[in-house]
């Protein structure tokens, strides 16, 4: 339906695509599957079914041993020892103030997984924390793409971008991709996992991501909500304090220019 209209076959960027979001599916789908959190990992009973339907990757296939079928844990998978250490690790480092939040809060060392992570939580946790965290804990053909990948989202959000390193990070994304098709099962890739491979294209285009994404956004909109006295009329609620900020603003630029009369 897009191409009927008139200027869409000429436009170059047709999906301003938000590095942010990409960036945190790609990174609950990436953690949830190698830390095999239930209802995030996608490493499912059902995709194992759909290894063994296709007749590939024989050693993820359910274990039948039994009258009942078993799901062994994957080697892309940590075990619970290691488990227990990664997420010990990430509860013990500590940022510089206002670097990043609290994530040792998030951490749920018992149940072994994560909660409440935001975006910008996941964004240091995937550039920062994840590729030092997994290097003894996995094997090493997994670990190596996590690296390229985490590298891959540290290069593209930087503020200083050069076309070569584009160019490189355009050829080091598909390398990634087809690492993780020889390791994870299809039902990894989602759409979000395929969104990657448009990103450096877009910065060649449309320049510096931290000018694209939605981070100054969800601030404004944090604000917004902060300013909502009564939760029947929100919209109301919003609008006067945006009124008495114009208006505080406004005095304050201007009074300063008048004199007092005595």
């Amino acid at each position: 339906m897009l191409f009927e209209l008139p200027y869409w076959s000429k436009l170059k960027l047709r999906h301003n695509l938000d590095v942010m979001h990409v960036e945190k599916n790609v990174f609950d789908t990436l953690v949830g599957t190698i830390l095999d959190i239930k209802g995030k990992t996608k490493d499912t009973i059902k995709a194992r079914l759909d290894l063994e339907r296709m007749g590939i990757r024989r050693g993820l296939w359910m274990n039948r041993d039994s009258d009942k079928a078993r799901r062994d844990l994957a080697f892309f998978s940590m075990k619970p020892n290691d488990k227990k250490k990664f997420l010990k690790f990430v509860s013990s480092v500590k940022f510089p103030n206002g670097y990043a939040s609290n994530i040792a809060r998030c951490v749920n060392v018992d149940g072994g997984k994560f909660t409440g992570l935001k975006s910008h939580d996941c964004h240091v946790f995937m550039q920062r924390l994840l590729p030092v965290g997994i290097r003894h804990l996995l094997p090493e053909d997994v670990v190596k793409p996590i690296m390229l990948l985490s590298r891959f989202f540290s290069q593209l959000t930087a503020k200083t971008l050069r076309k070569t390193d584009i160019l490189q990070l355009r050829h080091d994304i598909v390398q990634v991709l087809c690492k993780f098709e020889m390791i994870f099962p299809p039902a990894f890739f989602t759409s979000m996992m395929h969104m990657m491979v448009h990103l450096p294209q877009e910065a060649l285009l449309a320049g510096h991501v931290n000018y694209r994404w939605m981070y100054p956004i969800e601030r404004l909109l944090e604000e917004l909500k902060k300013s909502v006295r009564d939760r029947a009329k929100p919209e109301g609620s919003i609008i006067e304090a945006w009124v008495q900020y114009e208006s505080f603003t406004f005095c304050g630029i201007t009074v300063d220019k008048f004199r007092s009369v005595t």
